[in-house]
């Protein structure tokens, strides 16, 4: 049986980031549908979202086949979610929000299983005998970097090894509003909201830093500004012809920036210092940088790439690292930049607290009037880096794949 209802007034508030996050956006987030009589026949825990696909009988008996749109692979990971605790055949209850156009597709509230289990869409879990889970109001893993060296043998600040963004998700884990806060902060009265990053919004968030107000100033109506710079007129022009589903590299499984993409969404960032080179490797779309360390200007002759060509060195134990020759794509949906974009990183680490922070500019004299700039902040990740199968499946109508 399904039936229908209101979410609480609250949402409303946080319904608008949250379509501009799904790709096309025809998720009723003011509505809820319950699916009384669930069988799972399949899940796929993919980037840039992951989906749990069911069978529901009706009340007259009638067999019918949806699917669930859940988070991305690397934040279900860091949130001990698993393959494993989906066993297909299972029983369960599913409440979620339907699709307007889409009947077949939904987008996921909470799974109620036979044996007990209830996961929630922003829930934290550990696995426990059995097959159950209980849930963790907080982070399902905090790593141990008591032993980790603040240099390396050569004297450089010791910046190797996997980083995260603390993952940022609604204080209700249903996903049925309450704001979005930092996992460290739930359950706290009166926590704040989560700070913008550089996705232009909270990691479960849209991009609304890309947005008439981005980056602050330009009032309503006023000027399209990203990061405080304000766009130019072919920016303008651009931008106000964006579209969500053919033009975001997102939903083509590509990487969208090296400023965008290093923290939204909460992934998991992979860095090697060698004696010549710092590799950097975006873990949410796969996306590989290469710092040239010896090298104290980029060469005359560059092919462009999405990650551009980096020479970097160290100056009073920040690490600046210098980037030109990209290919023309986009800074944050639906912002473009040229092959004239200029980006400056400095990466600076606490020894005290094992948190790096990249403080950026970005200059594009035929996109930005100006300079963009802003600041993030990673910690020691909580999961291993890993290479998470990435396929859009947003755009699919599901309904017309079941009849």
């Amino acid at each position: 049986m399904i039936r229908s209802g209101l979410f609480i007034a609250a949402f409303a508030a946080v319904a608008a980031p949250a379509l501009a996050h799904h790709g096309p956006g025809t998720f009723e987030l003011n509505k809820t549908v319950t699916f009384d009589n669930a069988t799972l026949t399949k899940i796929e825990l993919l980037n840039p979202h992951g989906w749990i696909y069911f069978d529901n009988k009706e009340a007259d008996g009638k067999i019918t086949k949806h699917r669930c749109e859940m988070r991305s692979a690397h934040t279900l990971r860091r949130s001990g979610w698993t393959t494993d605790l989906f066993k297909v055949g299972s029983k369960m209850k599913v409440t979620a929000s339907p699709d307007r156009a889409d009947v077949a597709s939904c987008y996921l509230n909470t799974i109620e299983f036979e044996n007990g289990n209830r996961m929630d869409r922003y829930g934290q879990y550990v696995k426990g005998k059995g097959g159950t889970v209980t849930e963790v109001r907080g982070q399902v893993n905090k790593p141990d970097d008591t032993k980790r060296a603040a240099r390396r043998p050569t004297g450089e600040p010791n910046i190797s090894g996997d980083w995260a963004p603390e993952q940022v998700v609604m204080a209700d884990p249903r996903g049925t509003g309450g704001g979005l806060v930092p996992l460290s902060r739930i359950g706290e009265r009166g926590a704040a909201p989560a700070a913008p990053r550089a996705g232009g919004a909270p990691a479960a968030g849209g991009a609304a830093g890309a947005g008439r107000r981005a980056g602050g100033g330009g009032g309503r109506g006023g000027p399209r500004q990203w990061r405080g710079a304000e766009v130019t007129a072919l920016g303008e022009q651009d931008a106000a012809a964006f579209r969500n589903i053919e033009d975001n590299p997102r939903m083509a499984c590509q990487t969208t920036s090296i400023i965008f993409d290093w923290t939204f969404d909460g992934p998991v960032n992979r860095i090697t210092q060698n004696k010549d080179t710092i590799v950097i490797q975006y873990g949410q779309l796969g996306l590989k940088r290469t710092i040239h360390m010896n090298m104290k200007a980029h060469p005359a002759a560059i092919t462009p790439t999405r990650a551009g060509h980096s020479i970097g060195r160290w100056e009073n134990d920040v690490l600046i690292v210098d980037t030109i020759g990209f290919l023309p794509g986009v800074l944050e949906a639906p912002i473009r930049h040229s092959d004239k974009l200029h980006v400056v990183e400095r990466f600076s680490l606490d020894p005290q607290t094992n948190r790096l922070t990249r403080a950026y500019t970005a200059e594009d004299p035929i996109y930005l009037k100006g300079q963009g700039s802003g600041s993030d902040t990673i910690e020691v990740a909580d999961a291993p880096c890993a290479p998470d199968n990435c396929a859009d499946k947003g755009r699919i109508d599901y309904s017309k794949q079941v009849k």
